[in-house]
């Protein structure tokens, strides 16, 4: 999980929620909703896990069964946001950081929420001409959406 600033122009790692069976989402859910609260959280950023290819895999199709519920759930727009290569951008961000190999695992996926939810931020800061300039040289018809 991460958020922005007030000003929706920087992104904070929070911290990872871990499921130990995947089917029961309530402790997600409820600790979700806790952050909303508590962070004043108007939209939510959801990773997209495309694969490499930009073709759609089973990992897609259980990431928007968990955006529908979210948004049944808190009521607030959830934004799909392509995290390809973010867990390589945050591991090389803990390396150049100097964080060993064994402590790096628990903070990555914080890190990458942040990489996630900061692409989303810097998109939306762009003037509207520049992104649809950008979103059609990446071949994209609006942006791909994400936070952990």
């Amino acid at each position: 999980m991460a958020v922005s600033d007030a000003l929706g122009m920087t992104a904070q790692g929070l911290e990872t929620i871990v499921r130990k069976d995947e089917d029961k989402l309530r402790r997600t859910c409820a600790r979700i909703e806790e952050l909303i609260r508590e962070y004043k959280i108007e939209t939510i950023v959801l990773g997209y896990p495309k694969n490499m290819n930009n073709t759609l895999g089973e990992r897609v199709k259980k990431t928007e069964s968990f955006k529908a519920m979210l948004e049944r759930r808190t009521g607030l727009p959830v934004i799909l946001w392509d995290e390809r290569l973010t867990t390589a951008a945050a591991e090389a961000v803990l390396k150049e950081s100097g964080v060993r190999r064994e402590n790096r695992k628990a903070v990555i996926d914080k890190v990458a929420a942040s990489l996630i939810l900061q692409g989303y931020l810097d998109r939306q800061s762009m003037p509207d001409q520049e992104q649809e300039e950008r979103g059609a040289a990446d071949g994209k018809e609006e942006c791909d959406g994400s936070s952990r």
